[in-house]
């Protein structure tokens, strides 16, 4: 009886707790229908009594763009961060270079870099190099947060793959690079989904490069999208919020998908024993 009590005591205190951190969540849904003369209504609605529209319709007339340039950028971060990160975790994990220590610890004190001061080093470099305001100059921005982590990723994962594999692909004549890509890289399957995921949703979410080198070109990611909403004098905040619940549903759904890769071993049933 008493550890019966006990359990519904702290699923109790799970659901309260759960409850106060999806408030925002649902605050934000809520405020994406609320009509603008009822912003500022006090009390507030605590449901969208007079529900509209008006936000989602801005969402899907103006917003489009903004949200295949950051679908554009989160791909191209993803891709960009796997073919830098994945080689070089490989060669810290298994080939084991002199001064693979070292690295391993510039890569740990690159992630403590704030993004502003890497976001002014970023703009002087495209001013002088013409990258200022494009595609391209967003996703080498954003994959510089993304490397350094998914190195560090990569090398757990493959230093825990069992040597007898690395030794039957040499036994049946692969080199470095065929042992690579045909016995690491699939058995790393959790480890690429664990980064890419990571990667998408710093390059999905990213402000601060976004508004330092992109904030006068053509092709906008979607937080300078909804940043756009807000003027000196009026904020659209029933467009903010929709925009920002349209924004949410790609990195919800990636996160939903990919939450067991994440949680699973890399090397799940790479051997039987």
């Amino acid at each position: 009886m008493r550890a019966t009590r006990r359990t519904w005591w702290r699923t109790g205190l799970g659901v309260v707790f759960t409850a106060l951190m999806l408030f925002p969540v649902y605050w934000m849904i809520n405020v994406s229908f609320t009509r603008d003369q009822d912003m500022r209504k006090s009390p507030p609605y605590w449901f969208p009594v007079h529900g509209t529209l008006e936000g989602y319709r801005a969402v899907l007339e103006q917003q489009g763009p903004y949200l295949a340039t950051s679908l554009v950028v989160g791909l191209g971060t993803v891709a960009l961060t796997l073919v830098i990160a994945a080689p070089a975790a490989y060669s810290l994990a298994k080939l084991r270079p002199r001064g693979g220590g070292v690295l391993s610890f510039v890569l740990l004190i690159a992630q403590m870099i704030p993004g502003v001061i890497m976001a002014m080093g970023f703009y002087a470099i495209y001013l002088s190099t013409g990258v200022l305001n494009t595609v391209p100059g967003l996703i080498v921005a954003d994959s510089t947060l993304a490397v350094p982590f998914a190195v560090l990723i990569f090398t757990a994962f493959m230093s825990g793959i069992p040597e007898e594999l690395m030794q039957a692909a040499r036994v049946d004549g692969a080199g470095a690079v065929r042992t690579f890509w045909s016995v690491v890289l699939p058995v790393s399957r959790n480890s690429v989904i664990t980064v890419s995921l990571f990667a998408f949703l710093w390059a999905w979410s990213d402000f601060v490069f976004a508004s330092t080198l992109d904030q006068g070109g053509g092709h906008q990611p979607i937080t300078l999208g909804i940043y756009h909403y807000i003027g000196n004098n009026n904020q659209q905040w029933n467009a903010i919020m929709a925009t920002a619940v349209v924004a949410s549903i790609p990195a919800t759904v990636l996160l939903v998908i990919a939450q067991r890769y994440v949680a699973a071993g890399v090397t799940a049933g790479a051997v039987k024993d």
